[in-house]
């Protein structure tokens, strides 16, 4: 195979498949490739232990759907320390955002599965418990993302005394 042709609009030929690529795209991709690649390995991370939670507490059929709840809450709480130290106390590697915060937190954390909690009570006869559901889960999160992460800079501070 030989190496793309450049041109003189900062274009090259790829001879494999005949497109025009532009520089500035090809510069994006090279950098935007390990960022995608490190969000997806850490989504699969995150989203196989929220399933792992799942399978170990199963919520019953019209019944509050705790481990959700939980696993939301305690996801936030962990971004929140996460979010404290990687800005006022280290400098983590560029990936290392991307990785835990982005995709391990954000896979575990399912929102997702929380709007399809609150549907499927609501239709299966129990708009209350879904209705605090909702209002439990999203001030469970809130209040455990703030208590964590105030926690964590007055800890750093004390620390640095």
């Amino acid at each position: 195979m030989t190496a793309p042709r450049s041109t003189t609009t900062g274009e090259s030929t790829d001879p494999a498949v005949g497109l025009r690529v532009p520089a500035r795209r090809r510069a994006s991709w090279r950098a935007q490739g390990p960022i995608v690649a490190v969000v997806a390995a850490g989504g699969a991370v995150g989203a196989s232990a929220r399933y792992a939670a799942s399978l170990a507490w199963p919520a019953a059929a019209g019944g509050f759907p705790w481990t959700t709840l939980w696993v939301n809450a305690s996801g936030c709480a962990v971004i929140g320390v996460f979010m404290v130290l990687i800005t006022d106390v280290w400098a983590a590697h560029r990936l290392v955002r991307p990785f835990f915060g982005t995709g391990v937190l954000g896979g575990f954390t399912t929102f997702s599965t929380y709007a399809v909690d609150i549907q499927r009570l609501v239709a299966g006869g129990h708009p209350r418990t879904g209705l605090a559901y909702l209002a439990a889960t999203l001030c469970a999160a809130l209040a455990a993302v703030w208590l964590a992460a105030t926690a964590t800079r007055r800890l750093v501070a004390w620390r640095q005394r």
